[in-house]
């Protein structure tokens, strides 16, 4: 059976991405850092998940967290991922840009598309950070971006199907319009008929428990590590059948 729409695993680890595959996904968006919304992996961590997944794979270009706006030498940071995504195999990188007013900035897109081809490119979620989404999704066009990751600037896609479905259709046949943020098995379905979007993002994240055998209680900082749960995703896939 032909899928109506495919689902993108946002993975935090090779583990995640593994079981993204397993489950049925069509895509992972490789990412480091997951509450800070994510950051570009390491070289290791792309390797090493290049080579266990036969899927789609798409690790996130952002050198750091906070916004999209970087200087000369996070741009050449990006460079230099992008030339590393090359040379492993990636399939493309999600990845986003702005000035300092909130608008794409369309030249350094542009350099990014022309440095990562053939690799495709997705613009993710700074296109949320932008004043105007409309406009933004002409600019995002207009630089050879395949695809738009995006919350249709809410906190989650489940709260913005009228604007990720007007978006869908000024997009037409010219960019894909990827929800993503807060998409569970219990909202897509209806989120896939508001919206009409062909493509889905998310994590399905939980956090695993800590295996080890002592932990000192007085040190709390190593925070948490967050896996893909299986069963979800396979329920997010199966509402997209």
């Amino acid at each position: 059976m032909t899928p109506k729409a495919i689902f993108e695993v946002c993975a935090f680890n090779i583990q995640s991405a593994i079981i993204a595959e397993n489950a049925g996904a069509a895509r992972v968006e490789l990412c480091d850092n997951p509450v800070e919304g994510g950051t570009t992996p390491s070289y290791g961590a792309i390797k090493q998940t290049r080579e266990k997944i036969s899927i789609l794979l798409y690790p996130i270009i952002r050198p750091r967290s906070g916004n999209y706006l970087y200087d000369e030498d996070e741009f050449e940071i990006i460079h230099q991922d992008i030339l590393m995504c090359k040379e492993l195999g990636c399939d493309g990188i999600s990845v986003g840009v702005q000035k300092i007013d909130g608008e794409i900035d369309t030249d350094r897109l542009k350099q990014i598309v022309e440095w990562a081809h053939p690799m495709g490119v997705t613009c993710n979620r700074a296109f949320d950070a932008t004043p105007d989404p409309f406009r933004a999704l002409e600019d995002i066009i207009s630089t050879g971006c395949e695809r738009i990751l995006t919350s249709g600037q809410q906190s989650g896609a489940p709260e913005a199907g009228a604007i990720l479905s007007k978006l869908v259709q000024q997009a037409g046949n010219r960019i894909i319009i990827m929800p993503g943020a807060g998409i569970k098995s219990s909202n897509i379905t209806q989120l896939m008929q508001e919206c009409g979007a062909r493509e889905f993002h998310g994590s399905a994240r939980k956090a695993t428990t800590n295996p080890m055998q002592f932990a000192n209680p007085l040190v709390t900082d190593f925070g948490n590590v967050y896996i893909a749960d299986e069963e979800e995703v396979r329920k997010i896939i199966a509402c997209l059948q």
